[in-house]
């Protein structure tokens, strides 16, 4: 087969390894570390005139304290729904005021933070994982070429590894980063 094959290989394996990197990511974000953050609230799904809806398209969500969310809905109607959706989703008791509803939240207990790395080193590892079985069908699809050369295959598959290596990496460096966060009281 021709060089634009072998490109579109590539291409087609960096995009599937960087989509395994962005879930990761997106995996992670929500993690309650020793500080608020919005992505903790923003995705809970509320009932809001029949359906369900996510906090963040019916709120502003901010994080005015390092240890406090405010969300502030459009619909003074949609806030004991928000309210109730926090109880149910969250375990932690909203104080509403008015139309404002703040979650002050607790620190994290040792043993909370060991469980919260456990689960980063797990989901860390199904990226790995996956970024890894992208390899393995690139790898298959490249050694499956006609009319390559056996040297060409190896630098081929070379050129696939460091790849590999690029974005299993970013994984190390994200959990590492996170980690820290997590261990900072």
């Amino acid at each position: 087969m021709t060089t634009p094959d072998v490109e579109a290989i590539f291409k087609e394996a960096e995009i599937s390894m960087k989509k395994a990197v962005e879930y990761f990511k997106n995996e992670i974000a929500g993690f309650r570390t020793g500080r608020a953050s919005t992505k903790l609230v923003e995705d809970i799904k509320v009932e809001y005139y029949g359906s369900k809806m996510p906090i963040k398209q019916i709120a502003s969500v901010m994080v005015p304290e390092p240890n406090q969310i405010v969300i502030q809905p459009w619909d003074q109607n949609a806030v004991s729904e928000i309210e109730k959706a926090i109880r149910e989703f969250l375990n932690l008791n909203p104080t509403v005021q008015g139309n404002i509803i703040r979650i002050t939240l607790p620190p994290l207990t040792e043993e909370r933070r060991k469980e919260l790395i456990r689960l980063l080193h797990r989901l860390a590892e199904e990226a790995r994982v996956a970024i890894r079985n992208v390899r393995r069908e690139a790898k298959d699809k490249l050694e499956d070429l006609e009319g390559v050369s056996e040297d060409e295959i190896r630098r081929l598959l070379d050129r696939l590894q460091k790849l590999t290596d690029k974005y299993v990496q970013t994984v190390n460096e994200l959990v590492e980063a996170k980690e820290k966060e997590i261990m900072t009281v």
